[in-house]
Order: structure tokens, then C-alpha cells, then sequence
């Protein structure tokens, strides 16, 4: 079993706990449930630097990233170094992270929140949407083209953004249709934990122009961005390179001046 299996067959179980202990009622009433969603594709559109910078405590593949950054913090820096949007991850078993962080990350700034998870239910974009997010990811490597489909088109109605993430052309393949608005590429393999700009690259010229393209994984230079702008990208997904810092907010807003250079 690949660690994708693992965390996926536990997010079944993690799933059908909170369904039954929390009804969807319940987050209908939740009183982020009608607020009015900042799109991220748009932002990501008009931008010179396209960066959505993560909150991401520890990860399969890196253990420990950062304990000690509050999420307050992180989302204020964030927004004040002028990043497109915010990567939430709400995954405890593997992440490290929660729902909360989410509640946290949209009491501390105005910026669009994705929230980044393993998503096999419907239940969990209803979740998105009680504690404040305003896209979810999907992930092909996970679902089924009637799942993308099931998913994306429910995400629409409740006027959440919808970013896609492949890994090959295969999934890509398999996956494209008018309910996304955001492809993302994720140059990590997620079974080796290899990461290849290269992925992002060859990928490029398949996907459609009606999607933002976003490249996901081993951005961690400038250099890095400057090479995959050519290839149409607008969106960059950056985590552990700011978060690995004392201070993830700085950190971005210095990669960000230099981009800008």
C-alpha cells in the first residue's frame, strides 16, 4: 500500500466518524456558511506572481516542518507579503493539521482560503464551506471521473473554487471538464516522493487554456517560478519553503520582492 492509500482508506474512517457525530444541518448553520466566497482563479488571473502560500506543519515525506508558528500569524504575514491565496491543510493523522486552522486562517486575514485535503465525500466540501474556505482540491489520483464530476459540480453550487490536482497524463486525461476552474500539477510522485519540475512541464501543453494552471511541490526558489511561467503557469503552490522559517510571513513577502524584481 502507497502512502496516497493509506491516508486515503483513513480518511474513509476519519469521514463516516465526524458524519455521524456532526449533521450537515448543523455546518448549513454555521455562520461562515453564507458568506460570499473570494475566488482564487480570478486573483490568480490578474497576478504577476501567482503565489498561494501554505500552513503546513509536517508531512509524510518531510516529518516534522514547523510546529511552533501559530496559524493567526502565519495568515497575517501572509496576507500583508501580498500572496494570491492560502493553502490550509486540515489532514491531523499525516499533516498535522485541523479544521480550526481553517476557522483561524479566515478570522486573520481577507485572503482566499483553499482548503487542502483528501476529499472522498461530499460531506467534507460542506465542511469547507462551514469553516470558512473558498476552494477545495481535489485529487485525480484518488477518484473517479464520476466522483471529479459528483464534486467539482457540488462545489460549484455552493460557489466554492475548484482546483484539481494531477500527477500524470493519465489522470489528466481523465479528469478534465467544465466544473473545474484551476488545474494543478504536482511535481511530488506521490508513491516515490520524487519531486521533477519536469512533470509540470510536459503537462503543460495538455491542459486546456479555460483552466488557471498551478504548479504544486518543490517550488522553492524564484528561479523555479521563472521557468514555469513560460509554460503557462499562474499559480504557485509553495509550503514548506516559508514554513520551514521562524517567520513564514517574511519569508514570503522577501520571495515575493525578488520575484518582482
Amino acid at each position: 500500500m502507497n502512502i496516497l492509500d493509506k491516508i486515503t482508506a483513513d480518511k474513509r474512517t476519519e469521514v463516516a466518524l465526524r458524519k455521524s457525530l456532526i449533521p450537515i444541518s448543523q455546518l448549513e448553520q454555521s455562520v461562515l456558511f453564507e458568506r460570499p466566497t473570494v475566488s482564487l482563479t480570478e486573483k490568480l488571473k490578474t497576478s504577476n506572481t501567482g503565489i498561494i502560500a501554505e500552513h503546513k506543519r509536517r508531512s509524510p515525506s518531510k516529518s516534522v516542518i514547523n510546529q511552533n508558528l501559530n496559524v493567526n500569524d502565519v495568515a497575517k504575514g501572509y496576507e500583508d507579503a501580498g500572496v494570491c491565496g492560502m493553502s490550509v491543510l486540515t489532514d491531523g493523522k499525516y499533516f498535522g493539521g485541523s479544521l480550526d486552522d481553517l476557522l483561524l486562517a479566515r478570522a486573520s486575514c481577507n485572503l482566499p482560503l483553499l482548503r487542502k485535503e483528501f476529499i472522498i465525500d461530499e460531506y467534507q466540501l460542506l465542511e469547507a464551506k462551514a469553516y470558512g474556505a473558498d476552494v477545495i482540491l481535489l485529487i485525480a489520483a484518488i477518484l473517479t471521473r464520476d466522483e471529479i464530476k459528483q464534486f467539482s459540480e457540488f462545489a460549484k453550487s455552493l460557489h466554492l473554487d475548484v482546483l484539481l490536482e494531477v500527477h500524470n497524463e493519465e489522470e489528466l486525461n481523465k479528469s478534465i471538464m467544465p466544473s473545474l476552474d484551476m488545474l494543478g500539477v504536482n511535481n511530488r510522485n506521490l508513491k516515490t516522493f520524487d519531486v521533477s519540475l519536469d512533470i509540470s512541464k510536459s503537462l503543460s501543453t495538455l491542459i486546456p487554456d479555460d483552466f488557471v494552471k498551478v504548479s504544486e511541490s518543490g517550488i522553492s526558489n524564484i528561479e523555479a517560478i521563472k521557468s514555469l511561467q513560460p509554460f503557462g503557469y499562474k499559480g504557485f503552490l509553495i509550503g514548506e519553503n516559508f514554513m520551514k522559517t521562524d517567520n513564514a510571513g517574511d519569508s514570503a513577502k522577501t520571495f515575493i520582492e525578488q520575484l518582482n524584481k
